[in-house]
């Protein structure tokens, strides 16, 4: 059975991280990987990860805590075109929440994340792993919740 994990983007693996991408019409749903691992430069307590399956990476997320509200926030994820369908997105959703827990250790309650409402995809995933939307954001994007 193939084993699913998440590793740190480092110097090892961050060119692997940018050749990743999403369909065509998913495209604009979501920034660059190079783009987010430039952005995590200039964010403190935030992450990023390659999504592996053994010790091909297949994917990509970004995650930490959001200076404006305090809580958890998945600032993308993404599972390469060749990945999509297969579950995958869930699996890395649970491995995620699973990372969290495990330093949470300032009982922060909530996960949130932001999506685009027309990408269907993000939106069954993030459902199937157990958050719950909540509202529209100012910026546009559907608000989802996970609770710790």
């Amino acid at each position: 059975m193939k084993k699913t994990s998440l590793k740190s983007i480092d110097k090892s693996n961050w060119e692997e991280a940018i050749q990743l991408s999403v369909k065509e019409d998913q495209q604009s749903f979501i920034a660059s990987n190079l783009y987010s691992i430039a952005e995590v430069q200039f964010l403190d307590n935030f992450y990023t990860k390659g999504i592996y399956i053994d010790t091909k990476m297949i994917g990509f997320t970004m995650y930490g805590i959001d200076p404006d509200d305090h809580n958890y926030w998945i600032y993308r994820l993404m599972v390469d075109k060749d990945y999509q369908s297969k579950g995958i997105g869930v699996q890395a959703i649970h491995l995620i929440i699973e990372e969290i827990r495990g330093s949470n250790d300032t009982n922060i309650p909530l996960i949130m994340i932001g999506y685009n409402p027309e990408n269907l995809s993000a939106k069954f995933a993030y459902k199937k792993a157990g958050f719950i939307e909540t509202q529209l954001s100012s910026w546009g994007e559907q608000l989802a919740k996970y609770t710790l």
